[in-house]
This record gives structure tokens, sequence and C-alpha cells, in this order.
């Protein structure tokens, strides 16, 4: 099995290709196999999701290129940016991962959201496409619910007027 431990900077070059879709491209451990049969075993520290075109160094010095797998995603697009704002709003109060366009939102494809969003009155188009959803406003900031690792964010209002 090719272990990977590491993740790199963008390579133009590597050793191999993996295709993901966005819910492993989430794991920081995972064993799966590439295009040709071949086993890895992907053992990262956790430090955020892998993109497509994100390089991992295995620990025989071989490196690995993630490529964003097409999947169902469900691209909305709206008569103006408040309408647009606005499913973007109901779609995040049920911490659905989005994509966020210049002038649309991508989600995963889901039926019962695909119906919340027709009543809204979005327009909707569902295709094969790679899913890079938005990180998140904390993505990358670690933190626990443990009580003795327990920090508290700053608030707005925390600040000095």
């Amino acid at each position: 099995m090719w272990v990977l431990t590491e993740r790199l900077p963008a390579q133009t070059e590597a050793d191999a290709e993996l295709a993901m879709p966005f819910e492993l491209r989430q794991k920081s451990r995972l064993r799966t196999r590439l295009a040709d049969g071949s086993e890895v075993g992907l053992f990262l520290a956790r430090s955020g999701v892998l993109r497509g075109g994100d390089c991992l160094r295995g620990e025989d010095g071989r490196v690995l290129r993630i490529v964003a797998k097409p999947e169902a995603v469900l691209e909305v697009r709206c008569a103006d940016a408040r309408e647009l704002a606005r499913a973007a709003y109901h779609l995040g109060n049920r911490h659905v991962m989005l994509e966020v366009g210049p002038d649309y939102l991508r989600l995963l494809d889901d039926y019962v959201l695909h119906d919340m969003l027709r009543q809204l009155g979005c327009t909707l188009t569902a295709f094969e496409a790679p899913f890079e959803p938005e990180a998140g406003a904390y993505a990358g900031t670690p933190h626990s619910h443990g009580e003795s690792e327990f920090v508290r964010k700053p608030r707005i209002h925390d600040f000095a007027r």
C-alpha cells in the first residue's frame, strides 16, 4: 500500500492521480484505490479539505495529485442578487455546503433542497461537475469543545467602540 502522509503545494509533476468526490476529500484517514487498482492510504494531519489539484507526498517520496471527481450537483440562479442571497440564507440555515460563484450557488443535488429552492423561485440546473464548496468562516482554525482546551472566540461586540 502507498502511504501518503504529507500535504504539498501544487506540483507540476505527480506520479499518480486520485479522483475523489467531495465526501471523501474531507477525510484525513482513508484507505482507497487508484484507477489502476493500486491501494493507497491517507494518513494526513487534520488540516482541512483536499481540493482538486492538491498534492500529497508518500513515505517513499512519490507525489499524488488529487482530482475533484465530478458528481451530481445542483446549480442555483436567481433573478437578482437579493433573491440569490435569500437562497443562500435558507441553504446556510440548513448547514448545506455551498460553492459560491459570481452569480450562482452550487450544492450537491438533493431532491428536498431542489423543491425548497424551486418554491423560492430559483432557476435550477442539475448536472455533473467537480464540487468545491466554501471552506467556512473558521476553516483551519483549531478549536475544542473540551473544558481544558476551551478558547473563547472574540465577538464583534467584544472590541472597543
